[in-house]
């Protein structure tokens, strides 16, 4: 099928991008032709080093930020202990209840104090932290988190923030550069291979954050950090760079691209239209996100040809670029 000006070989009733994106065809063939130069022995080292500059500028466009303030790494957990290894002990740390563990358990280990609150009161409770921790938008449901209250909230409290954008970036447009850090998984909303994440870190925000795998490839100049000491880190965002996984990035490269030329404020309006017109239809109230959990039974819905999500003893189903009113119809069939 043909959607936002590409090809997707997205089947029917394809839900499950908050778990697994659909790469466009361009996407695919980039890797496909990456993986061949790799069976040839035609693939250096090197070469991917434009792939991952790529893969930086873009998402860093995605969020309004400067390519030197992002660090890439391959998931949510390693780029989060960046930041929850630094913290000392005892650290009070504010978490929405029921977010993904990827976000908390790095603070956990890491001996800080973490308190939950539901997300809707997440603001109100903020007075008393040293640091929020929080998705953009809530992996089990879809729930969005107030980011304009939080934001002063954090600000008048004096605690840093880390917003974890995985289930948002791709389709939701964001104005989170004022936020300490932000992270995000490239194989949802993003598009890309599983294997690439990025972290977005606040330039004041760097000295609060530490390198826990530093590496050749957090290097200034990473191919002469490959030997020896000194530590030599780069002076910004990519002194915490993870060691790239390589198929990853030349995919995150391309459908970064293909994103970036995107009005994401069109892709909202079409991923939150669908999924509001299936609440809609169901009795539910509009929920204003591409996700929507639905009480019924997982194995009718598979048996309808749905690809979706259990989460929290609920079918979760996420509307994309690729997916159209039959989705919403295949849905309300086995549901309605």
């Amino acid at each position: 099928m043909r959607a936002f000006g590409t090809e997707f070989a997205c089947p029917p009733g394809y839900l499950n991008t908050a778990s697994v994106g659909i790469p466009p065809a361009p996407v695919a063939a980039a890797v496909a032709e990456s993986v061949e130069r790799w069976r040839t022995g035609a693939s250096r080292p090197g070469d991917f080093d434009a792939y991952v500059a790529r893969s930086r500028a873009g998402f860093a466009r995605l969020l309004g930020v400067d390519p030197g303030r992002v660090a890439i790494g391959a998931s949510v957990s390693q780029l989060v202990a960046n930041v929850a290894a630094a913290l000392p002990a005892g650290t009070r740390v504010l978490a929405a209840e029921g977010d993904f563990t990827s976000v908390t358990f790095p603070f956990a280990a890491n001996g800080a104090t973490v308190t939950e609150a539901p997300l809707e009161a997440l603001p109100a409770r903020v007075e008393g932290h040293d640091v929020v921790a929080v998705s953009v938008v809530q992996s089990a449901d879809g729930r969005i988190v107030d980011l304009p209250a939080l934001r002063a909230a954090a600000e008048a409290a004096g605690a840093a923030v880390l917003l974890d954008a995985s289930q948002a970036a791709g389709w939701l447009p964001l104005e989170v550069a004022w936020a300490d850090w932000v992270v995000a998984a490239g194989y949802k909303w993003l598009l890309s291979p599983r294997g690439s994440a990025w972290l977005v870190v606040r330039p004041d925000a760097g000295e609060r954050t530490r390198a826990v795998a530093a590496n050749w490839y957090a290097g200034e100049d990473p191919w002469s950090t490959v030997y020896g000491l000194p530590l030599r880190l780069a002076g910004d965002a990519r002194a915490f760079d993870l060691s790239p996984v390589w198929l990853a990035q030349v995919g995150a490269a391309a459908a970064l691209e293909y994103l970036g030329g995107l009005d994401l404020a069109a892709v909202a309006a079409h991923d939150v239209g669908l999924a509001d017109s299936l609440r809609t239809e169901l009795g539910l109230p509009p929920g204003g996100t591409a996700i929507v959990s639905l009480d019924g039974d997982p194995e009718r819905a598979a048996a309808a040809g749905i690809v979706s999500s259990v989460r929290g003893g609920r079918v979760r189903v996420g509307f994309h670029l690729y997916n159209t009113a039959d989705d919403v119809e295949r849905v309300l069939h086995a549901f309605g």
